[in-house]
């Protein structure tokens, strides 16, 4: 794809990294990213992504934006408050840049309607705050062969892991967090609070690895890590990771022996 001028002009601070290049440019001009999740991740997440200049984009939040959302969700203004955050955000992106292509739904997404919402997407970022969830996005990315970003955040921590759980010998996100948390019975933030900047450095660490994975085989970002889960702990200013191998027995992505 080639970039008009004015293209060329707003993403001329990536052009000139030598590491993404305008081949890169032009490669995230024709990526898919399905967001999962438009809150404290999604909202900071969608910013940095729109501005990467991912070309086609799909919203997915059932929610509505409350007033207590605005400490940490960056893309709400209090005149969005009660109106749905899929349609608020593809407001934002209409004013931010008119030249991106957004689908959103508003539906809840769930075990029943999964695959076909990420079916044929470059890159699943989930930022979804229950378990149940992320398992139903984690097991309908394996399914259809798509990447998956996982984000949470919560007080002072937050995590992002990379997973590509359909490819023999990787690990997807249920070989993490296995069978117990199908349940809708994830802490909240309402009950533990969390600070604002906290969800905006997870959802930016998420955005940069997105731009790595989706130009994993153009620019020379480095690796994306495949399997590896970063902790970044707000409160001693650090960050650490582990790795995550992949469960044979797992029922999203294993091979059981039988």
């Amino acid at each position: 794809m080639a970039l008009s001028s004015a293209r060329l002009d707003r993403f001329a601070r990536h052009i000139v990294l030598p590491e993404l290049g305008g081949a890169g440019q032009a490669a995230l001009a024709e990526r898919h990213l399905v967001l999962v999740g438009l809150g404290g991740i999604g909202s900071p997440a969608l910013q940095y992504c729109a501005a990467a200049g991912i070309g086609r984009l799909t919203l997915i939040d059932d929610g509505a934006v409350e007033l207590s959302n605005l400490q940490r969700q960056t893309i709400y203004t209090e005149r969005d408050i009660g109106h749905g955050k899929a349609v608020a955000a593809r407001r934002w992106l209409a004013n931010f840049d008119p030249a991106l292509n957004v689908a959103i739904s508003d539906a809840r997404i769930g075990a029943d309607n999964a695959a076909a919402l990420v079916a044929d997407a470059d890159l699943v970022l989930d930022g979804t705050d229950n378990f149940a969830t992320r398992l139903a996005v984690s097991d309908a990315c394996v399914a259809a062969g798509v990447p998956l970003l996982s984000a949470a955040v919560g007080r002072f921590q937050g995590q992002v892991g990379a997973f590509r759980g359909h490819l023999d010998g990787e690990a997807c996100y249920r070989c993490f967090v296995g069978d117990a948390f199908d349940a809708e019975d994830c802490d909240s933030c309402a009950e533990d609070g969390m600070l604002g900047a906290m969800a905006g450095w997870v959802g930016s660490f998420a955005a940069m690895q997105a731009v790595k994975v989706l130009l994993a085989e153009v620019a020379a970002l480095g690796s994306p890590a495949w399997g590896r889960v970063y902790l970044l702990d707000g409160l001693a200013a650090e960050m650490r990771s582990f790795a995550i191998s992949k469960d044979p027995a797992c029922r999203a992505c294993g091979h059981p022996m039988s």
